[in-house]
């Protein structure tokens, strides 16, 4: 590959897969030691079979998992049964970034009741907010943001260009500050400003592109629309604060970042 970080929208569906898209993947991909190296950002419902048209699983270097919500992180068990059970043998244990007790869930998840099963497969490490980690050729920075359950937004940089990816979360400031000349902002807009959403849960189009306008941000990537939401109406309210790049994503789009 070229000698930029590259982005490939793998699923982008808000909440749970749809016609047209899985829950939530993204495959990030830069120069490493020779290779490629293959951060997948959270493995939603429904991605495992759309990430197999992109890469070999074999190939995947680390996970990074934003929060533990099913269409965020569920796929990870077919992904164990994959490194479990492949022909070829059992594969070494891939480290896997993620809040705390992402082990047990998803060993229950997968059905194994101690917690421990799915541990053979996966290296899971414990999020620290905002230390800097270094995966392969990537710096990695997370912040906490506002959802139900303890969840993440994720900075990447692979020290010439930088990608914020929302995670999911309502209005807060720390995506204002995380945003800051980002290259790139990828942001869930899965509320509409017509309608009275409920707290502290998504974002609408409107606040999206008004923290990617304070950010001063070069490009603005709208993912996680459920397919009930009508996208037209997304960009109206992304337009209606943000003037400058702006796409809404669909599964297969590849950005250079």
């Amino acid at each position: 590959m070229t000698g930029r970080m590259k982005l490939t929208i793998v699923g982008c569906a808000g909440s749970f897969p749809g016609p047209d898209s899985p829950a939530s993947c993204y495959l990030i991909e830069a120069p490493y030691e020779g290779e490629t190296f293959r951060l997948v950002i959270d493995l939603g419902n429904g991605a495992l079979g759309g990430l197999q048209r992109v890469i070999e699983l074999r190939d995947i270097n680390a996970v990074a998992l934003s929060h533990l919500h099913a269409d965020h992180c569920l796929d990870m068990c077919g992904f164990y049964v994959f490194r479990k059970y492949h022909p070829d043998g059992a594969f070494e244990p891939i480290p896997v970034f993620a809040p705390a007790g992402a082990g047990t869930y998803l060993s229950t998840a997968y059905g194994e009741g101690d917690g421990f099963g799915i541990t053979e497969q996966f290296d899971f490490r414990e999020w620290i907010e905002a230390e800097p980690l270094q995966i392969g050729p990537f710096t990695v920075t997370v912040f906490q943001v506002d959802h139900p359950v303890v969840a993440f937004a994720i900075k990447v940089s692979d020290g010439a260009s930088t990608l914020v990816y929302s995670g999911d979360t309502g209005p807060t400031e720390v995506l204002a500050r995380m945003v800051e000349g980002a290259d790139v902002f990828l942001c869930e807009a899965s509320f509409v400003e017509s309608a009275d959403n409920p707290p502290n849960l998504h974002l609408t189009g409107a606040e999206a592109g008004a923290y990617a306008a304070r950010g001063d941000v070069g490009r603005l990537l709208i993912t996680h629309i459920p397919a009930w939401t009508d996208r037209g109406e997304v960009m109206r309210d992304v337009k209606s604060t943000w003037g400058g790049f702006v796409e809404l994503v669909t599964a297969g789009s590849v950005y250079d970042i």
